[in-house]
């Protein structure tokens, strides 16, 4: 057990007395507990969030991008695939295609009337 999680355990065990007991600063024991439970997760998190923020000014002008050029074609994709367990994942071509294809042992599509051609 980290420290850090055994500090924060000793806080919310202390603080499980009478929740009407007050220390000077007027805030009861249990109220105490809970912030030093909700420091030491912050404290604790503060690193993951700061690789999160950095992945996110890395990766936001590009997404952007994608969903500016991509967006209308990717939303009727959504709209048209009803179960993605049936598709493998996306795969590549040496040309730069990139293709979705159904798993073999997919079930077979209900066939359906024919919708009108939607231009991309």
């Amino acid at each position: 057990m980290s420290s850090m999680l055994r500090v924060m355990t000793t806080a919310l065990v202390l603080s499980a007395g009478p929740v009407w007991a007050e220390e000077e600063s007027g805030k009861s024991l249990m109220q105490q507990g809970a912030e030093l439970f909700l420091k030491g997760l912050t404290e604790q998190m503060e690193p993951a969030l700061d690789d999160l923020q950095a992945l996110a000014e890395d990766f936001g002008p590009q997404m952007r991008d994608f969903f500016a050029e991509m967006g209308p074609a990717f939303g009727t994709l959504m709209e048209e695939v009803e179960d993605w367990s049936v598709y493998e994942a996306p795969e590549r071509l040496p040309n730069g295609d990139i293709i979705i294809r159904r798993k073999p042992d997919a079930p077979a599509e209900e066939p359906t009337e024919p919708e009108e051609a939607i231009e991309l």
